[in-house]
């Protein structure tokens, strides 16, 4: 299926310079929230010690998908590969779990109704080095080119009523319809209820059971803070539920090649440490999480080596040695 959302343009992403306004950002750091990326954010990060912009007030601007940053600092902000095909699983008659899953750094979250994939928060200036900037309706290409939602960007202007943000979403907004489909198959609305009423009695996850335009059935609903989505899964998903046909990238399949020389990957368990990544993680500056995380965004036992260097804000032969030897057979 295609990627795009109907009758959007995307962007803006990345400012041209400290005088112009991009897309979005949540900073994370000192003074958190969401931000308009512009010369008063990019200057206050500059305060902090992350600086994105030459003495010119030109913004360093990257596209990981065909380069690598030469500066500690990039605005990340990737071309569109529009021959990209995704295709997505999703259960037809949702069925609770035994225990919610949490969703954590570019967790696969769901499926709006446009079509476009929906992932939880991206990865944070802190890890990287580098801002992956959302446009102002809360979304971005990933590193395999297609674009994807950070966020309910049909209910994005409640965000920036509640945030005080200077910015406008070109998509239609209603807070109390439907956005999408999560990866469990539960429907997920704008942070109010199908008759406009405020929800009650949200789990963690921030659902419940109640009647929408779907019956009577569990739903999630957005909140009124950055990111809008819910904070884990109920239900039960389906294995291997995204592919894409890009060559890097979250999803991306590389069936076929000989890998016989490449590093272990990481394993597909939720809470395994591959041996060795702690060592690894040591000699690349980051934390043994951040790594782990990048190799399984990047492809999982099938890992892009470059997309997990780009998110790491190294270069990809750096991470190549530093990664532990496969074992001999």
């Amino acid at each position: 299926m295609g990627y795009l959302p109907d009758g959007l343009e995307i962007g803006p992403f990345c400012p041209a310079t400290v005088n112009d306004a991009g897309g979005l950002w949540e900073w994370t750091g000192e003074n958190a929230g969401l931000y308009r990326i512009d010369g008063n954010f990019l200057r206050m990060l500059d305060g902090l010690g992350y600086r994105f912009f030459d003495d010119e007030g030109n913004v360093y601007s990257v596209d990981n998908a065909t380069e690598r940053p030469t500066v500690d600092h990039a605005c990340i902000n990737v071309s569109l590969d529009e021959s990209v095909e995704i295709t997505m699983l999703l259960p037809v008659q949702p069925v609770m779990a035994d225990t919610p899953t949490a969703l954590g750094v570019v967790s696969k979250v769901g499926v709006a109704l446009d079509g476009v994939p929906i992932f939880s928060d991206a990865p944070p200036i802190q890890v990287t080095g580098h801002m992956p900037a959302l446009d102002t309706c809360g979304g971005h290409v990933d590193p395999g080119g297609w674009y994807h939602w950070h966020g309910t960007s049909t209910d994005v202007a409640t965000v920036f009523k509640e945030e005080n943000i200077s910015a406008d979403c070109a998509l239609k907004q209603d807070a109390s319809a439907q956005f999408g489909y999560a990866f469990d198959g539960f429907p997920m609305y704008g942070s109010l209820e199908a008759d406009g009423s405020t929800p009650v009695g949200l789990d963690a996850c921030g659902g419940h059971v109640g009647t929408t335009t779907n019956g009577k059935t569990y739903h999630y609903h957005s909140s009124k803070d950055f990111p809008n989505l819910p904070a884990c899964l109920v239900g039960v998903v389906a294995e291997n539920n995204f592919t894409t046909t890009a060559t890097a990238g979250i999803g991306a399949q590389r069936a076929g090649e000989d890998r016989r020389n490449e590093p272990p990957r990481p394993n597909g368990g939720p809470g395994g440490m591959p041996p060795g990544f702690e060592d690894a993680a040591k000699t690349l500056g980051v934390t043994p999480e951040a790594l782990l995380h990048a190799m399984n965004e990047a492809g999982g036992p099938r890992a892009d080596l470059a997309a997990a260097a780009a998110a790491l804000g190294i270069d990809e032969a750096t991470l190549r040695n530093a990664l532990p030897r496969p074992p001999r057979p």
